[in-house]
């Protein structure tokens, strides 16, 4: 009999899991709704993939981001699990075909964006569809006071309501007491299991330094803090400028952004992971998925929006256990910048209204069409052609989208497409006079279902390995078979796309929901206050304050912050010493102690500071600690 250990061992070729791992797996296979608080490198996808592997039937994996379903399904996939995503990028036919071979049991695994779940393509399956669990992952994205709030995951209730004896379970990495709440309630969870692991990274040394020169800075900790590196920056020109002055000075690096090309991404994300790169400056649009364990400093350059993101991203450095170190570099202007972020991210409604006029005259788009639709967007030329801040029309597009009126894509990716448009007739013919390119019309007649007569997405890596040739070669040949008049053939294109979600509305009537505006806003406007006293901080210990804004009171000093350091080097002063001894003769009033008992239970001060209270105490001969760390006092 299989367990959840067995498959572990077999598959993952893991010994054991991880803290929390086997609790939250048990509770998912007693059929509870399942909340599963899991920070950065916790281990999530191991305690839904497990589940699903022992549980009858599919199990549906509703995820946002494009990049990290491929991820998951490729590391499935290696692993011998059948899996596939559905996302955005894919067309009705190949969305057909994956849901046709879907419901017929070939896949364990089924990655969906949540824009799927109310199609009507995926309606029409899924009651042929033999789904065993439901698994919701960013979980954050649902409830609208999140930092990542994304309607369309409201639409999961919808899909629960389907299947309402499937077990579910939800999972997120960094969410507030009230987003958990909300999670709950969105999800319409019934007595869950809440799992919270703690937010305390004992190895992770946190610190924040305010720089004259923060490029310096950056060197003098790379030059200290040996190995990998992630360095985060707020915009895309800066990923590279700044990679550029590392690479002056003798570091191998280079930069990452979502606007650079799909295959540029991953061969630079690869060289990273392998060791073959040591530093990647990036935009928040690298790290989501990558599994790289010896990650030794993350340095942020410029200040993150909320403590949701920084600490997400901060805690992609030293899963391996060893130690390592989040750096945040900021000057004055920077704090300044951040504080006026909820005015910008947030524009009028009357500003966003305009924005959204210009967008339909630039797209073309007449009132009462669109809904449905992708339409290709050059951003550069939008804000060019009508004069307008990028900043201003990106936070506009995202307003846009939190009120479900569209969806705005950066890094789609959109397969290519083919189509044969010979009659069956003129192919044979075709075939006897080209015979060079028959094994490429024979594995797209036989790959591809339905290619006969409707387009299709297909895969040039595919195809290359199954014709034994090279993707440029495939390349050429297909585009051989076009001039011919063969097939229709559309290259794969990463075009950022807007997707209407509603029909182009007169811009007068653009309906905007104020109260709950305003009210986002806020909210936002909190989140990044707290983000502003966390760089503020000067004395509390950095590792309990993000774990206290997650709700997680029971992280102590860790010890390692700067500011923790700083405390250690200042020296006890006199109403110290009278508070810690005071507690300690408190602590002995009910008999002997231990002195891990005694340290936890005085955790507000340093314990450096304890232990010389306790070592006069000792010399004093007031109290005894025995050679086994018992105290008590002395008769």
């Amino acid at each position: 009999m299989q367990t959840p250990l067995s498959i572990l061992q077999h598959y993952w070729r893991y010994d054991g899991f991880r803290p929390m791992q086997e609790e939250i797996i048990h509770s998912v296979l007693d059929g509870n709704p399942t909340l599963a608080l899991l920070p950065t490198g916790g281990g999530k996808s191991i305690c839904f993939q497990v589940p699903g592997m022992l549980i009858d039937g599919l199990c549906v994996v509703i995820s946002p981001l494009i990049a990290l379903m491929r991820d998951q399904v490729d590391n499935l996939l290696q692993r011998d699990i059948p899996a596939v995503a559905i996302h955005s990028g894919l067309d009705q036919a190949a969305v057909r075909w994956v849901l046709r071979h879907a419901v017929h049991g070939e896949y364990k695994f089924l990655y969906l964006s949540p824009e799927r779940l109310e199609s009507t393509l995926f309606k029409e399956y899924l009651p042929a569809l033999d789904i065993g669990l439901v698994v919701v992952d960013e979980a954050h994205c649902i409830s609208q006071w999140g930092y990542d709030f994304r309607p369309p995951y409201l639409r999961i209730a919808n899909l629960l309501d389907e299947l309402p004896d499937v077990p579910v379970i939800a999972l997120t990495a960094s969410a507030t007491p009230l987003v958990q709440d909300d999670i709950i309630d969105k999800l319409k969870f019934r007595q869950p299991k809440i799992f919270r692991q703690s937010f305390e990274r004992p190895n992770l040394s946190y610190s924040c330094f305010q720089a004259d020169s923060k490029f310096n800075k950056l060197m003098d900790v790379l030059q200290k803090v040996h190995g990998s590196s992630i360095v985060y920056v707020n915009s895309r020109r800066l990923t590279k400028e700044l990679a550029y002055l590392l690479q002056l000075q003798g570091i191998s690096a280079d930069h990452y952004h979502a606007g650079l090309p799909q295959e540029d991404r991953e061969n630079k994300q690869q060289l990273w992971i392998e060791g073959n790169l040591r530093v990647m400056v990036c935009t928040n649009a690298f790290g989501m998925g990558i599994d790289k364990p010896d990650v030794r400093s993350v340095i942020h350059y410029t200040i993150p929006e909320c403590l949701e993101n920084y600490y997400q991203e901060a805690g992609r450095a030293g899963r391996d256990g060893a130690k390592s170190y989040a750096v945040l570099l900021y000057q004055q202007e920077d704090k300044e910048q951040l504080e006026s972020m909820p005015d910008k991210r947030f524009p009028p409604i009357a500003v966003i209204k305009e924005i959204y006029q210009s967008l339909a005259d630039y797209l073309q788009i007449p009132v009462g069409l669109g809904e449905g639709n992708y339409y290709d967007f050059d951003f550069t030329t939008f804000t060019r052609n009508f004069n307008l801040d990028p900043l201003l029309v990106m936070n506009t597009l995202k307003v846009l989208e939190l009120e479900g009126h569209l969806s705005f894509e950066e890094t789609i990716f959109l397969p290519t497409q083919v189509a044969f448009t010979a009659s069956r007739e003129l192919l044979e013919a075709f075939e006897t006079a080209h015979p060079e390119l028959d094994p490429l019309i024979k594995v797209l007649l036989r790959t591809y279902e339905g290619i006969i007569d409707n387009r299709v997405s297909v895969f040039e890596k595919q195809i290359a390995r199954l014709c034994r040739l090279s993707i440029d070669e495939v390349h050429r040949q297909l585009l051989q078979l076009k001039a011919y008049g063969i097939i229709e053939y559309l290259p794969q294109k990463e075009t950022p796309q807007i997707h209407y979600l509603l029909n182009r509305a007169p811009a007068q009537y653009l309906y905007i929901d104020q109260d709950t505006y305003l009210l986002r806003k806020q909210q936002y406007t909190d989140r990044v206050k707290q983000m502003l006293q966390y760089t503020a901080l000067s004395e509390a210990c950095r590792s309990q304050f993000i774990a206290r804004y997650f709700g997680d009171t029971a992280v102590h000093d860790c010890g390692i912050c700067d500011n923790c350091l700083d405390q250690k080097k200042k020296p006890i002063t006199p109403a110290e010493f009278k508070q810690i001894e005071t507690a300690i003769r408190e602590q002995l009033q009910n008999g002997i102690i231990t002195t891990p008992l005694l340290l936890k239970s005085l955790h507000q001060w340093n314990q450096e500071k304890i232990w010389s209270v306790l070592e006069f105490l000792q010399s004093e001969r007031i109290i005894v600690i025995d050679e086994g760390g018992k105290i008590m006092n002395f008769r």
